[in-house]
């Protein structure tokens, strides 16, 4: 039998690979890239030897995290990165020079050499911008106080490329170049950085949008996306050849841009290769992990793990604090800042080429990065499951839970985008609410623009009873938490059953579940939202502003009257399908009926606005959907 080409079995491997871990992973609750970084141990050279050579791998798989860094760029405007210059170039410095410093220090009071300590320092301070971007969009969290400042903090280090790079020829040891010599070259290679950026900057000004816009013209869409990749592998070879960062590359290039008619089209061009390759990428780490070094020290692998995490978790806590971060996002951006990063590697083997340490040591501390790396999933786990919940629910220092009884006829729990829509609509019209919000800090920031919101939780019966819920006629709960939500309605509806509730459902089920305690008032939060877009289209298709209101309308209600039906068989799949099969039957006869009798009665278009009941006002049936 013949055999496979390596390069078909090399992808039978790594894609085989990947979709047994990662969606493993996934269902253990680990998230995606501890299931890849998992599923490069399991093929690489100290798992079932599958793949002997991580290391020409792992240079593929880095182009992934260049065309993150390209999407991520494309989504920053150069006045959006004038904004976060502060950020930037402020607490970014801060956190290099102070993780450095503290990371070399505590390596020279252990009798290490201040060359060695230094580029360790140097080394150790990066954090991982594949797995600290991947994490924040996999969680939906980059627009956060934490994502942005994440991604401030990962430009910085990127930035950072340029001086460290031409600072390693300085830190020679003797006898492995002059030092007049070494130092001439360190800032000839610091020129011709510079002068590499300058081309990007400036070719990407006056050249690239004039490119795009001549290829965009052949109207050939893989032509366009051939281009979007010659872009991003260009400025990259680019950045390579100078001896930078390939990241900083794409970053400069997805913000010059940012401002292009051509940003959508670059980022649905690119986004598919990004994904895949960033998931070879993280498969490449956990295949480089030298299991050798780190059985032949376990101890002191797990020590300088263990200290370079905890010195620089003590620098980003106080960055943290000092930025500041809201309290529960602070241990995503510490435990994302904390772990060793790619660009490590690269500071390792430039400073082994250099002469500056010796293979030994640079493996280990390859081993120490990649190990943190695949700590970071595992330690963000235990964030999610212990500390985050705890952080969320402390108040802030300068708020106290509400104590004065209020007399509101109206109570709103909860007061995010959700509760603040319901409580603007009630002021509007004259009425006053009493809001309890468990966030301390979405109660101080509500206050600034005159809300007088209250800090407590309204799961407590004791705060209910102070908000005034022994009297209110109306209790609105509007809270994110699909349990807290349950648990505010079953003490409603056991210590104050006189209060009409209004309850917001997060899905289906949560409206399941309040229908079975009998509230009466329930509202999806995406049911009206989605048929105005319906609305809108019937509009564009050609039918009359009222004939839509109409058809919404009526789908509204049979879409309530349908899950009324259904909630008592809910263990039901059958019946379930059954009645489901039954109610597209009934509204499909339904309005097939209403556009017969809508043809044969009308007698003008436009005749009248329709009532809720579907009749005008003169009592006659509207024109035809798409009369028009």
């Amino acid at each position: 039998m013949e055999a496979l080409p390596p390069w078909l079995s090399t992808s039978l491997i790594y894609l085989t690979a990947a979709v047994l871990a990662v969606p493993l992973s996934r269902l253990l609750g680990l998230g995606a890239i501890i299931g890849y970084l998992g599923a490069g141990i399991a093929i690489g050279p100290w798992g079932l030897k599958l793949v002997t050579d991580p290391a020409a791998m792992l240079h593929v798989a880095e182009f992934g995290v260049v065309l993150m860094l390209f999407l991520v760029g494309l989504e920053l405007e150069p006045r959006r990165l004038r904004a976060m210059r502060r950020q930037v170039f402020g607490w970014g410095s801060v956190q290099m020079l102070a993780s450095t410093a503290l990371i070399a220090g505590a390596a020279m009071a252990f009798g290490v050499d201040w060359r060695l300590a230094l580029v360790a320092g140097l080394a150790l301070t990066m954090s991982s911008t594949a797995i600290g971007l991947g994490v924040l969009n996999e969680r939906n969290l980059l627009p956060t106080t934490a994502g942005q400042s994440v991604l401030s903090v990962s430009l910085a280090q990127d930035l950072s490329a340029i001086p460290i790079l031409a600072l390693l020829p300085l830190l020679a040891l003797p006898g492995a170049a002059s030092l007049a010599g070494s130092g001439g070259a360190g800032w000839w290679d610091a020129l011709r950085a510079v002068g590499a950026i300058a081309v990007v900057i400036l070719g990407g000004r006056l050249l690239l949008r004039p490119a795009l816009r001549w290829i965009a013209r052949s109207d050939t869409p893989e032509i366009f996306t051939a281009a979007s990749l010659l872009l991003v592998v260009a400025i990259a070879a680019l950045m390579h050849s100078v001896g930078l960062s390939m990241a900083l590359g794409a970053v400069l290039a997805g913000v010059l841009l940012a401002e292009s008619e051509y940003r959508r089209e670059l980022e649905t061009d690119i986004a598919p290769f990004k994904g895949l390759l960033l998931g070879l990428f993280f498969i490449a780490v956990g295949m480089s992990i030298d299991f050798a070094v780190v059985l032949a020290q376990p101890g002191l692998v797990a020590a300088v793990v263990a200290g370079f995490l905890v010195l620089k978790a003590l620098v980003v806590w106080a960055m943290a604090r000092a930025m500041p971060i809201p309290l529960a996002e602070r241990p995503v951006f510490v435990v994302l800042l904390a772990q060793g990063g790619e660009f490590g590697f690269v500071v390792l083997q430039g400073a082994q080429g250099a002469g500056v340490i010796g293979a030994a040591p640079a493996s280990f501390l390859v081993a120490a990065i990649a190990i943190s790396m695949l700590c970071t999933p595992l330690l963000l786990v235990a964030c999610d499951r212990w500390l985050s919940p705890r952080l969320a629910t402390q108040r802030g220092p300068a708020l106290d839970e509400i104590a004065e009884p209020q007399q509101a006829p109206i109570i709103i729990c909860g007061f995010g985008r959700y509760g603040q829509i319901v409580g603007r609509l009630l002021n509007a019209n004259g009425l006053s609410a009493t809001v309890l919000e468990h966030d301390a800090e979405q109660v101080a920031s509500v206050r600034r623009f005159g809300w007088p919101a209250f800090y407590g939780d309204a799961t407590r019966l004791d705060l209910l009873r102070v908000a005034g819920a022994g009297a209110a006629r109306v209790i609105v709960v509007a809270i994110d938490d699909i349990d807290q939500s349950l648990a505010v309605v079953d003490l409603a509806r056991q210590h104050f059953p006189q209060a009409h509730l209004v309850v917001r459902a997060r899905n289906a089920q949560h409206w399941y579940q309040l229908h079975a305690r009998g509230v009466q008032h329930i509202e999806r939060e995406t049911l009206d939202s989605a048929l105005m877009s319906g609305r809108s289209v019937l509009e564009l298709m050609g039918w009359q502003p009222h004939a839509a209101r109409t058809q919404a309308w009526r789908f509204r209600r049979h879409s309530i009257d349908l899950m009324t039906q259904m909630a008592p068989h809910q263990h039901d799949e059958n019946r379930l399908i059954s009645l489901v099969r039954q109610g597209r039957q009934q509204l499909e006869e339904l309005w097939s009926r209403e556009r017969e009798d809508q043809q044969r009665q009308r007698t003008q278009r436009g005749a009248g606005w329709q009532r809720d009941d579907g009749r005008t006002r003169e009592g006659q049936d509207g024109p035809a959907p798409g009369s028009d």
